[in-house]
Formats: structure tokens, C-alpha cells, sequence
């Protein structure tokens, strides 16, 4: 009992241990994608020379064909009295950046078929493309080099993401947010393909899966079906061999029967041999009857 105790216990560990590896690569493989989506998108911005307001779609490699990014440059100011509404996102009016600068850039990523491969969360499957937006200090477009991550203050107000074509019932999907530092946050739907969070980050909408029971009871079961099928197949075995002793013992004696010279006759519950009766006649010496 003991050792089945220790046999459990480390391999729990052992599962514990290989998602934590796995969820820190995939938060090292995000990071990598983000800023190289970061610094094409930027270098987007540079060579067209934008105009504040303006959406700009960002040139990616070829070995991340199927991905989108685009980026737009704003003042402050316009972020503070308009807000911003591009691609799936609406920044609400009355948004600050911290710290506070001059210009800023979002840039916006869809990761389409590439979501499952940066992004996951246990226990849930992706039914539609992780999006997310990235904000930084776009006062110097031309020094990507000491570009810096903002973060925003919506003043309580909620940043809405749209999802379109999610038909799934709302009871059932959760929107899901992938934040920068790793952690992961999971929100009901409030309205139909519509999330909504607080800063910049991923997101995505989400389907729980469905539970399936654990290996022990599968072993359980195996276990008892192999229980009862052995109880099963002895009972069977030893009627079978009580009614092959049975029918063996009445052949001897019906054999023992046929063989008999004498007749049996049943005295009460006992079957007893009888001769039969022969009465000598008696006979005088004289030889006269």
C-alpha cells in the first residue's frame, strides 16, 4: 500500500513538472513572437513615413504566413478625447498612457492559425483566433532600439474586443486573457463574441472540454468485470463437472444393473438383491407321494 502510495504521489509530481515546462515554453515562445511581430510592425511604420490615425498592415516573413499585424501611430491627445476603435479592439475615450508621452503606437496582431501553437489553457479548447494588441512610446518611430512598452488607464472603463462569428451558446464559452508577465485570466462572455479587458495583452474565447473520467476507473472497472468473470467461470466449470460425475454414476449403475443375476426389489428406501423363490417339492423315501 505503501509503495502504490509513492508510485501515485511521484507521478503527480511528474505531471505537475512537465505542464510547468510546458507553460513556461510557451510563455518564452510568445515573448519571442511578440516582439518579432513588434519590431516588423514598427519598421512598417518608419518606411511609410505614417500619418497620426492612419492604420498601416505590417510586412511579415514568409515563415509566418496566415498571421496579420498592423499598427497605427496616435497623439495622446486623441487617445485621451476619442479613443481608439481598430481591428477587433475600442480603446474607450479618456485613456491615459503610463507613463504619459507625447505620441504612442498599438500594434495589433492576429495570430489565426498559429493560436494553438503560442497559446493554451488547460482544461479549454480555442474556438476562435487568439488576438491581442501591444502599446508603445512612439515619440522616436526612426530608434526602434529604445522603444518602450506603455501600459493604459481607461479610467475604469472596459477595452471591448470583438469576436465575429461565434455561435456557440454564451452560458458555455469564456473569454480568456493572456497577459504579458505569463498569467492567464479566464471571464464570462458578457454579450454575444464580445470580451472585454482593462490594459493591452492576447485574447481569445474559449470552450470547456469535455470531463473524462481518470484511468483508475478504468482499471476499476477492469478489475471488477475481471472479478465477476472469474466467479462466473468457476461456477460454470465446477456445474459442469458435478453434472459429468452425475450422469457417470448412473451409467455404472445402470451397467451394475444389467449385469446382476439376481432381482432387486425395494425393501422401504433400500433397493435389495432377491432370488427367485423356488419351492422344493418334498419327496418321501419310499419314493411314493
Amino acid at each position: 500500500m505503501k509503495w502504490d502510495f509513492m508510485w501515485v504521489l511521484l507521478l503527480s509530481l511528474s505531471l505537475c513538472w512537465c505542464s510547468l515546462v510546458h507553460s513556461l515554453d510557451n510563455t518564452a515562445a510568445s515573448e519571442s513572437l511578440n516582439s518579432m511581430v513588434q519590431n516588423f510592425a514598427l519598421r512598417s511604420l518608419v518606411k511609410h513615413r505614417p500619418q497620426t490615425g492612419a492604420l498601416y498592415d505590417a510586412l511579415l516573413p514568409r515563415n509566418l504566413s496566415g498571421m496579420d499585424a498592423s499598427v497605427v501611430r496616435l497623439r495622446s491627445r486623441r487617445l485621451w478625447n476619442k479613443g481608439a476603435n481598430f481591428s477587433y479592439f475600442r480603446i474607450p475615450p479618456r485613456t491615459v498612457s503610463i507613463p504619459h508621452v507625447k505620441r504612442l503606437a498599438i500594434v495589433y496582431q492576429n495570430l489565426a492559425n498559429w493560436s494553438s501553437l503560442y497559446y493554451d489553457f488547460p482544461g479549454y479548447s480555442l474556438i476562435s483566433s487568439v488576438v491581442g494588441f501591444m502599446v508603445f512610446d512612439a515619440s522616436n518611430v526612426t530608434d526602434t532600439i529604445t522603444l518602450r512598452n506603455l501600459t493604459l488607464n481607461t479610467m475604469g472603463q472596459p477595452i471591448s474586443i470583438q469576436f465575429p462569428n461565434i455561435t456557440f451558446i454564451i452560458s458555455r464559452v469564456r473569454c480568456v486573457t493572456f497577459n504579458a508577465n505569463g498569467t492567464v485570466q479566464l471571464t464570462e462572455m458578457g454579450s454575444p463574441g464580445v470580451c472585454y479587458s482593462r490594459d493591452q495583452g492576447h485574447f481569445s474565447v474559449v470552450l470547456p472540454l469535455e470531463k473524462k473520467r481518470g484511468s483508475w476507473y478504468l482499471w476499476l472497472l477492469g478489475f471488477l468485470l475481471g472479478f465477476f468473470g472469474f466467479i462466473i467461470a468457476g461456477y460454470a466449470g465446477f456445474s459442469s463437472l458435478k453434472l459429468v460425475t452425475a450422469k457417470r454414476i448412473q451409467a455404472m449403475e445402470k451397467q451394475t444393473n444389467e449385469d446382476q443375476v439376481l432381482q432387486c426389489r425395494w425393501l422401504g428406501n433400500s433397493k435389495m438383491p432377491s432370488a427367485p423363490v423356488t419351492r422344493t417339492q418334498p419327496v418321501l423315501e419310499t419314493g411314493v407321494l
